[in-house]
């Protein structure tokens, strides 16, 4: 006797039986969680809540968090739709900071300020772009598994950003901080509201838009979508996969440049350590959880924003580990994982003379 996963003759993702199965539980899993180090789960929850969503401030700290991770999501999403699995988000996100500091220390001051912003954002996608092309070109090439390839030119990336704050692009006036100087004024992201957030939430919303409509409304995405499914029919349809596989992990490495060229330009105003925070992972489970739909990217990524802001008022308030919000971030992946599975699967027990010959 044994257990058999069998897929279902009919099946669909209804959304309220599916919303159900993934709150359950990671709720649960928190409550226990809690409990294990000692507090009480909904007092635990209420803080973290209020840490949050308690007032504007708190709300707009959720939007600056969640604006990294939508750009990081979108990049997963996009190469992920053609079943590349970029996993070095990070050291893109790390490149896209690198290249937009450059121009803000080095050039920025020598052009108009009308000009600075436009500029900056290019920076930022071709520091990503860039740092993906390597990756892509072995894929292309010569089917380098693209995982272990960008996964290792992330170790590389915060290398050479620690060699460029600590040693040539270090500020003589820093007194021993480890960091460039500050931006000049016309290379800071606008704010808005009075609060840190700032134009990259609607860059942002903006590539999730484009990318939405590219993916389901063009030739471009059919191909992307036909490649990811469908190898077999992409080469008899004359489709050229490689060239194809290069322009999706640049695209998904631009976006994810532009994520650290907002971090620099819109948050620290200068390259300092803080940058390689965990963001370009983070991405990986927002893609997943939007199910690689860029419109749901931006939702998931505010839920995750809010889980991890709302993890950080634990550490100041309740005095408890504000990694516990990682951990809540990996039961919510493995239940809509599990979700998903259980959605168009069930688990069917088999009798050992059931066995066919």
């Amino acid at each position: 006797m044994r257990l058999k996963l069998e897929k279902k003759a009919h099946s669909g993702l209804r959304i309220v039986p599916l919303t159900l199965m993934i709150a359950a539980p990671v709720l649960l899993a928190g409550a226990v969680l809690f409990e294990a180090v000692g507090a009480d789960p909904l007092a635990a929850y209420a803080v973290m809540l209020q840490g949050a969503l308690g007032n504007w401030f708190n709300c707009s700290e959720v939007l600056v968090k969640a604006i990294p991770l939508m750009l990081t999501g979108l990049a997963v999403a996009v190469a992920a739709r053609m079943q590349l699995w970029n996993i070095g988000c990070e050291g893109q996100l790390v490149c896209g900071g690198i290249f937009a500091a450059g121009f803000a220390l080095y050039a920025a001051d020598a052009l108009p300020a009308p000009a600075v912003i436009p500029i900056l954002i290019l920076a930022g996608f071709a520091g990503g772009a860039l740092w993906a092309l390597i990756p892509a070109l072995l894929k292309a090439r010569w089917n380098v598994n693209e995982i272990i390839s960008t996964l290792m030119f992330n170790y590389v990336a915060v290398i050479l950003m620690q060699h460029l704050y600590f040693g040539p692009w270090r500020d003589p006036m820093g007194r021993g901080f480890p960091g460039t100087a500050m931006f000049v004024r016309s290379a800071w992201l606008p704010r808005f509201f009075h609060t840190r957030i700032h134009l990259g939430l609607f860059i942002a919303l903006g590539a999730a838009l484009l990318l939405y409509y590219s993916l389901g409304h063009t030739t471009w995405g059919y191909r992307v979508t036909v490649i990811g499914l469908s190898p077999q029919a992409a080469r008899y349809a004359n489709f050229d996969a490689g060239r194809q596989q290069i322009a999706v992990l640049l695209i998904s490495g631009g976006l994810a440049g532009l994520a650290g060229m907002g971090e620099v330009c819109g948050i620290h105003l200068r390259l300092q350590q803080g940058l390689a925070v965990g963001y370009g992972y983070d991405g990986i489970i927002v893609a997943f959880l939007a199910y690689l739909n860029p419109l749901a990217v931006p939702l998931v990524a505010l839920l995750l924003a809010g889980l991890i802001v709302g993890g950080e008022q634990l550490q100041a308030v309740a005095h408890l580990p504000a990694s516990i919000s990682m951990v809540l971030e990996g039961c919510l992946l493995l239940a809509i994982l599990a979700a998903t599975v259980f959605s168009t699967h069930r688990l069917r027990i088999v009798r050992d003379d059931e066995e066919g010959p």
